[in-house]
């Protein structure tokens, strides 16, 4: 998306980009955004809650039209209505698909590595 917005920004039209990783828009350059304190997958909102996706809306055309400089970052008012934890629950398959299922050991596997590598050693002799 932070490529796609700079193509089309480079094309003379402007964009907004809506996002729970405000960071990461911030780190590649995006030219607006609207940061959002959403589950990943819904940056608009609750599915079939059209009144909270349209305000979602109705705040990036806001930040399209006032931001005046590049790299602006705006964040949502808007409040995901369900509890975290019921929420990432929600959000996570009973059943993991076969990819997350094989990266899943992996990826612990690194960050097992990487804390072991980083932690602090004492020094002898």
């Amino acid at each position: 998306m932070p490529v796609l917005a700079r193509t089309l920004e480079a094309a003379g039209l402007a964009t907004v980009m809506v996002t729970p990783m405000p960071f990461w828009a911030e780190r590649v350059g995006v030219p607006r955004t609207l940061a959002v304190e959403f589950p990943f997958g819904h940056p608009l909102g609750q599915p079939h809650n059209a009144a909270q996706q349209m305000r979602v809306i109705r705040q990036a055309l806001a930040v399209l039209e006032t931001a005046r400089l590049p790299g602006t970052i705006v964040h949502s008012p808007e409040t995901w209505p369900l509890p975290q934890q019921e929420t990432l629950r929600d959000w996570q398959p009973e059943e993991p698909s076969p990819i997350v299922r094989v990266m899943g050991s992996h990826i612990r596997d690194l960050l097992r590595q990487r804390r072991h590598s980083t932690r602090v050693r004492p020094r002898r002799g």
